[in-house]
C-alpha cells in the first residue's frame, strides 16, 4: 500500500476504499485533451480497469494540449498510444484500448460491468448518446467540455438527473475544438475537476458530485457551480436517435451535408444536400430523420419541420 499511502488517509474507509478503486471499471470515451489529464489521474489513483474508446489518430495540432502524445505518435491511434504510454505508470491498472467510433451497439456492449462512464469526447452527439444509455443502464456519467479558455464539468445520471435535464436543447452555435480553438491549460484544469468527480463517484463521498455542475472561465478568471438534483429531464423528442444503425428503410432520411463535405456516409437512400426550408417538407410514412456531421444543422431542421408538421423529427450524426 506504499504506492497509495498519500491518498488512502483521505478516503472515508482508508484501505477498503482503495480496494474498491482497484476493483472498479471505468469507461473513458475520448483520449484527447481531457483524457490527457483524466486518464493519468485515474491510473495513478489505482483504478483497476480502464477502457479507453477513441477512433481518432494523433495529429500534430493535438500536441499542444493532448500531452500524452509525442511527435513519434503522429498517425497512430490515440487509444493505442494511451495504453502504451500509461501501461508502465501503475501495474495495478489494466488499460483496454478500443480504437473504434462509438456507436450505440458498441456503447451498449462496453457498458457491461462498468462502474462509471467518463465523457471526454469533443462531440455533443456522443454526450447525448452516453447520457441516454447511462439512464438505460443506471450508470453515473461524468462529462466535461472545453472551448477556448472556459468549460464545465458535471456528474449526471445514476442517482442524478440526466444530461437532457440541464441541456434540453443544443446551443445556437455548436463549434468544436478544431473550429473554435482551445487552450491547453483550460483543458487540463477541467480534466482535473472531471477526474476528481469520477473518484468521488467511485468512493461515494459526500456531498456527492452527482447532480453537481461546475463551470470555469479562465478568460474572465471566474468559476461557479450549482446543483441540479431536482431538474426534470426534457421529453426525448429526438435531439438524437441512437445512431445510424437505428435508421430503418421505412424512414425518410435527409442528409444536410453538401456534396463537397468529407466524412463518414449516412445511409444509401438519404437525400443529400442542404435544405433551405425544411418546414415545407410534407409529412411522410415512417420517421423523418435529418442527418449532418455534428447534429446542429439537423437539430435546426428538425425543430422547424416539427413546428410545422406537428410531429417529431429525428436527428442523426455521422461525425467528422
Amino acid at each position: 500500500m506504499s504506492r497509495y499511502s498519500r491518498q488512502t488517509g483521505l478516503f472515508p474507509q482508508g484501505a477498503a476504499d482503495q480496494k474498491r478503486l482497484l476493483e472498479a471499471h471505468v469507461l473513458v470515451v475520448g483520449a484527447g485533451g481531457l483524457g490527457a489529464t483524466v486518464l493519468p489521474a485515474l491510473v495513478g489513483v489505482g483504478c483497476g480497469r480502464i477502457t479507453v474508446v477513441d477512433h481518432d489518430r494523433v495529429d500534430e495540432s493535438n500536441l499542444h494540449r493532448q500531452t500524452l502524445f509525442r511527435m513519434d505518435d503522429i498517425g497512430r491511434f490515440k487509444a493505442a498510444c494511451v495504453a502504451d504510454r500509461l501501461s508502465d505508470l501503475n501495474p495495478d491498472c489494466q488499460i483496454v484500448p478500443v480504437a473504434q467510433r462509438l456507436e450505440p451497439t458498441l456503447a451498449r456492449r462496453l457498458l457491461t460491468d462498468v462502474s462509471v462512464v467518463v465523457d471526454a469526447a469533443d462531440s455533443v452527439a456522443v454526450t447525448y448518446l452516453l447520457s441516454d444509455l447511462c439512464v438505460e443502464a443506471g450508470l453515473p456519467l461524468v462529462s466535461a467540455s472545453v472551448l477556448g479558455r472556459s468549460g464545465y464539468a458535471g456528474a449526471f445520471c445514476g442517482t442524478a438527473p440526466d444530461y437532457r435535464a440541464v441541456f434540453p436543447d443544443l446551443p445556437a452555435i455548436l463549434p468544436n475544438c478544431a473550429e473554435a480553438g482551445v487552450m491547453g491549460p483550460a483543458v487540463a484544469a477541467l480534466g482535473a475537476i472531471q477526474a476528481q468527480m469520477v473518484l468521488s463517484v467511485l468512493l461515494e463521498t459526500q456531498p456527492s458530485p452527482l447532480g453537481q455542475m461546475m463551470t470555469l472561465d479562465l478568460e474572465r478568471w471566474r468559476s461557479s457551480s450549482f446543483r441540479f438534483d431536482t431538474a426534470v429531464s426534457a421529453e426525448n423528442e429526438g435531439p438524437f436517435i441512437l445512431g445510424l444503425e437505428d435508421i430503418s428503410a421505412e424512414d425518410r432520411v435527409f442528409d444536410l451535408r453538401g456534396l463537397e463535405e468529407q466524412g463518414p456516409p449516412s445511409v444509401s437512400w438519404a437525400v443529400r444536400g442542404p435544405i433551405e426550408h425544411p418546414e415545407t417538407l410534407p409529412e411522410g410514412p415512417g420517421r423523418t430523420v435529418f442527418v449532418c456531421a455534428s447534429g446542429l444543422r439537423a437539430w435546426r431542421a428538425a425543430k422547424r419541420f416539427s413546428a410545422q408538421a406537428g410531429v417529431p423529427a429525428f436527428i442523426a450524426t455521422t461525425g467528422r
